[in-house]
C-alpha cells in the first residue's frame, strides 16, 4: 500500500514535497556554474570541469582595436582584405535534467537516511539552484515500475512538479514492496540522451545499481554533448559490516541474514561495492565527469555545502 505523501513517518526514511520546497531557502550558497569556489569539488581535474552555458553567434563585423584576436575569422578577413570578428554572446538559460532514482535499492541505510531521501534532498537542492541561476530545471524521477517525465522550463510551476514528483515517488517506498523491476537505469540513460541534445547539465543521483557495460557508451554520449555529473548515494555499510553485527535483507519476497562474524563475507560485500565504484571512476577518468559521493551518514545540505566548497572543512 502507497503511504501517505502528506504525512511521511519520518524525513530520515521518506519526504514530501513540501519538505523538499523547504530546502530552497536554505541552500542560496551552492551554484552549479562553471565559476566554483576554490574548495569545491568541481574544481578538481580540469577535464571535470562545468563548461557552463553555450554561445549564439551575434554578428559578423570589422575588427576594433583591443578585440581578442582569438574572435578574428580568417576565411571573411582574407576574402574582404580587412581585418574581421565574429561577435558571440552567451545563452540566456540552458536545460538542466536531473535524474532521480527512487527504485526500492535505494530504500535502504544503516545510519541517518535511507538512500533514497539523501537522493530526493540533493535532487531538490540542485532544482532550486538551477532556477535561481536562471536556468531550466526538469528531470526524470524513476522507480521500479514507473517514472515521471518533466521536459525543462524556467518558471517556479515547474520545480514545484518536479518535487511533487520527487516527493510522491519517495514516499510510496516501503519495505512490503516487490522487487518487480520494469525501469532500468540504461533505459533512463536513454531517455536523458534524447532529451538534452546538446549543452545541457545532466545531473543523476543514484547508488547506480544495475550498472553495466552497455551504460558506459551512454555516459559518453551524454558527456560529449552536455555537462554530466554523477552523484553518488552510499551508505557506510558497503565499505564495512560490524564484525558482531547479524542484518536480514530483503527484496521484499525473499530475504537472507548476514553474519558479519563469517570471516570472508565483509570481502566479499566489500569488493562488490569497490567493484561498481571503479567501473564508475574510470569512465569519469576516461570522459572527464565528475562523481559527486554523498552517504546516507549526514544530511545531504550539509554534505552539498562543503563538497561544493562551503563547508570549511577539506573536501
Amino acid at each position: 500500500m502507497a503511504r501517505n505523501a502528506t504525512y511521511p513517518s519520518d524525513p530520515r526514511i521518506h519526504v514530501t514535497a513540501q519538505h523538499l520546497l523547504q530546502l530552497g531557502g536554505r541552500s542560496t550558497g551552492l551554484s552549479l556554474l562553471p565559476k566554483q569556489p576554490a574548495r569545491s569539488i568541481l574544481n578538481g581535474r580540469h577535464s571535470s570541469r562545468l563548461r557552463g552555458r553555450g554561445l549564439n553567434f551575434e554578428e559578423l563585423r570589422n575588427y576594433l582595436p583591443g578585440d581578442d584576436i582569438r574572435t578574428i575569422d580568417w576565411k571573411v578577413t582574407a576574402r574582404t582584405g580587412a581585418p574581421h570578428v565574429r561577435v558571440y554572446t552567451e545563452e540566456r538559460d540552458r536545460p538542466v535534467l536531473l535524474l532521480v532514482d527512487q527504485r526500492v535499492s535505494m530504500f535502504f541505510g544503516t545510519k541517518e537516511f535511507m538512500k533514497s531521501v539523501v537522493a530526493a534532498e540533493a535532487a531538490a537542492i540542485a532544482a532550486h539552484r538551477v532556477l535561481a541561476q536562471g536556468d531550466r530545471v526538469g528531470g526524470i524521477v524513476f522507480g521500479d515500475t514507473g517514472l515521471a517525465e518533466h521536459r525543462p522550463q524556467r518558471r517556479a510551476a515547474a520545480l514545484m512538479r518536479f518535487l511533487t514528483s520527487v516527493g510522491a515517488m519517495n514516499c510510496n517506498l516501503n519495505a512490503d514492496l516487490r522487487f518487480e523491476t520494469s525501469v532500468t537505469l540504461n533505459e533512463v540513460l536513454k531517455q536523458a540522451a534524447r532529451i538534452a541534445h546538446t549543452n545541457a547539465l545532466v545531473c543523476v543521483f543514484s547508488d547506480f545499481d544495475g550498472v553495466d557495460q552497455n551504460s558506459e557508451s551512454l555516459f559518453r554520449r551524454l558527456s560529449h554533448a552536455n555537462d554530466l555529473i554523477l552523484f553518488n548515494i552510499s551508505d557506510p555499510s558497503a565499505h564495512t559490516v560490524p564484525t558482531e553485527a547479524r542484518l536480514t535483507v530483503s527484496d521484499g519476497d525473499q530475504q537472507i541474514e548476514i553474519d558479519g562474524s563469517t570471516p570472508d563475507l565483509a570481502q566479499r560485500i566489500r569488493e562488490a561495492m569497490e567493484d561498481r565504484l571503479a567501473q564508475l571512476s574510470k569512465w569519469s577518468l576516461r570522459y572527464g565527469f565528475p562523481i559527486v559521493p554523498l552517504t546516507t551518514a549526514e544530511p545531504a545540505l550539509g554534505q552539498l555545502l562543503k563538497l561544493f566548497g562551503h563547508g570549511g572543512g577539506p573536501r
